[in-house]
């Protein structure tokens, strides 16, 4: 046991019981996704892709998630990303997103030598306020995982509010011209496939938003990767 465990000991985000982050009885409430969903119109979808119908040469081609975002899972991805001296929660996390991605036959089809994680980037005032950027967490976590590569090659043009509380249509615009490409990284089209890493989908405003920066700039396939899914 390290310092900051008798500082600051660990106790279960849900029923608040010393000794872990995440107890047994309430990780039994922890739920996987077994469902697709189309990340544009958020209905039903096979293989979690992307509707021919709603698919466009700008759209993300399709996004998976591993947890259904509510309730203990909520919890846990708020402390990941808000309280100090949590940041240790990545590995269970991150075994967590693993072990749900895995099960996602679409995406280890779609996962190969030439893909690479791109972390969706925080504002550089965000990132001064936090020290760390979660999704930059989970993309180098993952990487290690699948042995594939992580370019850090987005970054924030603007520092938008925060998406959570806002309808779609004000998610939408407020992240719409949020991202750009670096210049040193122009050549991400020679990639075969781009993952966006985050933790959290829920209208999609963010991925699509960034998967359209990327295509435009020749990526050929775009997909989200996020640790949870839900409202």
């Amino acid at each position: 046991m390290g310092l900051l465990d008798f500082i600051f000991p660990r106790r279960c985000v849900s029923c608040q019981r010393f000794g872990s982050y995440i107890c047994a009885k309430c990780f039994s409430y922890i739920s996987f996704i077994d469902s697709g969903t189309c990340i544009v119109c958020q209905k039903a979808a096979i293989g979690s892709l992307t509707h021919p119908k709603c698919l466009n040469k700008y759209t993300p081609d399709g996004a998976f998630s591993s947890l259904v975002y509510r309730g203990v899972v909520k919890r846990l991805i708020y402390r990941f990303k808000y309280k100090p001296f949590l940041s240790d929660m990545s590995d269970m996390l991150l075994d967590l997103f693993y072990e749900g991605i895995i099960q996602k036959e679409e995406f280890m089809i779609t996962l190969d030598k030439k893909s690479v994680f791109v972390p969706i980037p925080l504002h550089q005032s965000r990132m001064r306020e936090r020290g760390y950027n979660h999704s930059e967490i989970l993309a180098k976590g993952l990487s290690q995982k699948f042995n594939i590569k992580v370019l850090k090659i987005l970054h924030r043009t603007k520092n938008t509010k925060r998406q959570f509380g806002l309808k779609k249509e004000e998610r939408e615009e407020n992240i719409r011209g949020a991202f750009g490409i670096k210049n040193n990284e122009l050549g991400i089209m020679n990639y075969g496939t781009v993952f966006l890493v985050d933790d959290v989908l829920t209208s999609g405003a963010t991925i699509k938003e960034a998967a359209k920066v990327l295509k435009k700039a020749g990526v050929k396939k775009v997909y989200g990767l996020t640790l949870a899914h839900g409202e």
